[in-house]
């Protein structure tokens, strides 16, 4: 193969909360191409490539010298965007990079490529949960892991439940515990990846609004690296000023 790994960047126009979210203008640059140029950075990867369905997005990519695919408007995740990507390109792996990350860290994307080098199906990360807040907050996904360091399920719930603790009626000891959330960049073998598109959609994962739950699903191994903490990611217009101080002031995507 002419390449081993290949990072992705799925970049969508119609995002319901922020609709052209991956050419909001942060510091001076569309976003799509702070997350191309940090992955840029990467030294595991051989090649970036931004996949859309709009033409939009297609022209700023090219204005900034990046590579980008036409993808299909029908694909319901990036994971399946991303194998429409490695059906056209082929090569050992994939990273899927999350196009609003502008501040995505190089290194997070290096821990998923070299697992997918290593031999493994499908990687991801994790970081601690810190604060009871994050523990029982829907929009931080956890993940349990076993001991050989692979995913056993992904939720947006509090995952093991905190049961001793609750029944006690006392808090949950955030020192202690060793509560999980989820850090959405993944890594697939080239086999892994293609498996996951063409098996449709799965319960867990439409009941849960987790992508990664239909790779559970059908099997396929997902080993997790960690991190100390997840990156500052775009959901809202208003992110957009948070994310320009973050980089004003030097912020290496932490």
């Amino acid at each position: 193969m002419a390449n081993d790994i290949i990072g992705v960047i799925p970049a969508r126009y119609d995002s319901t909360r922020f609709p052209g979210k991956p050419l909001a203008i942060i510091a001076g640059k569309p976003m799509v191409q702070h997350v191309y140029e940090r992955a840029g950075r990467a030294k595991f990867l051989d090649e970036v490539i931004v996949a859309t369905d709009d033409n939009r997005i297609r022209q700023a990519v090219e204005n900034f010298g990046g590579r980008v695919l036409m993808t299909s408007a029908d694909h319901k995740t990036g994971t399946d965007r991303v194998a429409e990507v490695a059906r056209a390109v082929e090569a050992k792996g994939y990273v899927n990079i999350q196009g609003d990350e502008p501040l995505i860290d190089a290194a997070f994307i290096d821990k998923c490529a070299n697992l997918i080098i290593e031999g493994e199906q499908m990687s991801t990360l994790a970081a601690r949960i810190a604060t009871r807040a994050d523990l029982f907050d829907q929009n931080v996904v956890k993940v349990v892991i076993d001991q050989g360091g692979h995913a056993v399920y992904f939720s947006r719930h509090a995952i093991p439940f905190p049961r001793k603790y609750l029944d006690r009626g006392v808090d949950v000891d955030m020192e202690a515990s060793t509560y999980l959330r989820h850090v959405g960049v993944y890594g697939y073998c080239r086999e892994a990846l293609l498996a996951f598109a063409d098996a449709g959609v799965c319960e867990a994962e439409e009941l849960e609004s987790l992508e990664q739950l239909r790779a559970v699903n059908i099997g396929i191994r997902i080993r997790v690296a960690f991190v100390d903490s997840p990156t500052q990611g775009v959901d809202l217009p208003e992110d957009v000023e948070r994310i320009e101080k973050a980089i004003g002031s030097g912020d290496k995507g932490r």
